[in-house]
């Protein structure tokens, strides 16, 4: 089968579209045909060697953490799957994998694909899904009436997050470029404003908020600055690196690291279907494009979350 790998850390040259052997599942594991990954920034750190002490890999390694294809065998004890079936992962980092023609997947990291969502755009959801759900309802435990600041609201994981807000009954202000406004206010954002001008404070915006979600890589006084967005008795949570707490006002902060869940997948998956959850898909190429993807990225270059179609 055809893969792409890369065989040291590197440039974006570094990625090879090669034949490899196809995988056999073992017990637990199911062998998925995939019919489409899709590009995470996490991908182009592991392939430059930047996370290499935080996420150990073994080379030669093949790209793709989010998953969606097609059941085409089984492993040894693994039930409540038939070959054939539409699914959705999100495959683990040290290993990854679906920039290829098969790969391997644990029965328990596997959902159900979303029935109302071509199956490769549904390749856009596991990982930053998983990201939003994660920082909604754990790290900022988000209840019914609270007041939500979403910055970098029309990124993947952003858009993801104010929706989920939206969905919990959270009063959400949503915040990115202007281009994106629409949208999010097709999201059902309360508020939507352009980028925020940190030195004029959260009354500008509305603010302080309940709930402060940062997706926006800024410099650490202007993290600092987020810290007074949040109300007393608050939560910040950011993807972006830490909001300073301020514990003489109760306002802590939290900081995510996505891990793989299935059952959460498929509660992510029932709100795509119960139109509760749009996946927004910029662009799509095909996976021997996916050099150019990484350089694109690089670059700054790349529209928005962009689907790796798979032959």
């Amino acid at each position: 089968m055809k893969a792409i790998r890369f065989h040291e850390f590197g440039g974006t040259e570094v990625l090879r579209y090669e034949d490899v052997d196809r995988p056999v599942p073992g017990a637990g594991q199911v062998l998925v045909r995939v019919a489409a990954t899709s590009f995470n920034p996490v991908d182009d750190h592991i392939r430059a060697g930047i996370l290499a002490e935080m996420i150990p890999i073994a080379l030669p390694y093949v790209p793709g953490i989010d998953l969606a294809g097609t059941v085409a065998e089984l492993g040894a004890d693994v039930t409540g799957l038939e070959v054939g079936d539409r699914v959705v992962a999100m495959l683990p980092l040290d290993t990854a994998g679906a920039a290829a023609e098969y790969v391997l997947a644990s029965a328990e990291s596997l959902a159900p694909a979303p029935r109302t969502t071509d199956l490769v755009d549904a390749a856009a959801l596991p990982l930053t899904g998983l990201a939003a759900w994660q920082t909604v309802f754990e790290l900022a435990e988000l209840k019914p009436g609270r007041t939500v600041l979403v910055n970098g609201a029309g990124g993947a994981v952003g858009s993801l997050v104010v929706q989920l807000a939206v969905d919990a009954g959270a009063h959400v202000t949503a915040v990115d470029a202007p281009q994106h406004a629409d949208r999010l206010r097709g999201y059902g954002a309360d508020r939507v404003v352009g980028p925020l001008a940190l030195a004029a404070g959260p009354a500008a915006v509305g603010g302080p908020f309940q709930v402060v979600v940062n997706h926006v890589r800024v410099s650490p006084e202007e993290l600092a600055r987020l810290t007074h967005y949040v109300a007393d008795g608050g939560v910040a949570a950011s993807t972006a690196g830490p909001i300073p707490e301020d514990p003489a006002r109760g306002v802590r902060s939290a900081s995510l690291w996505v891990r793989s869940d299935g059952a959460q997948l498929t509660e992510l998956v029932a709100k795509v279907d119960a139109g509760k959850l749009r996946i927004h898909v910029a662009a799509r190429r095909p996976v021997a494009e996916l050099s150019a993807v990484h350089e694109d990225a690089g670059a700054g270059r790349l529209p928005g979350k962009t689907v790796v179609l798979v032959p």
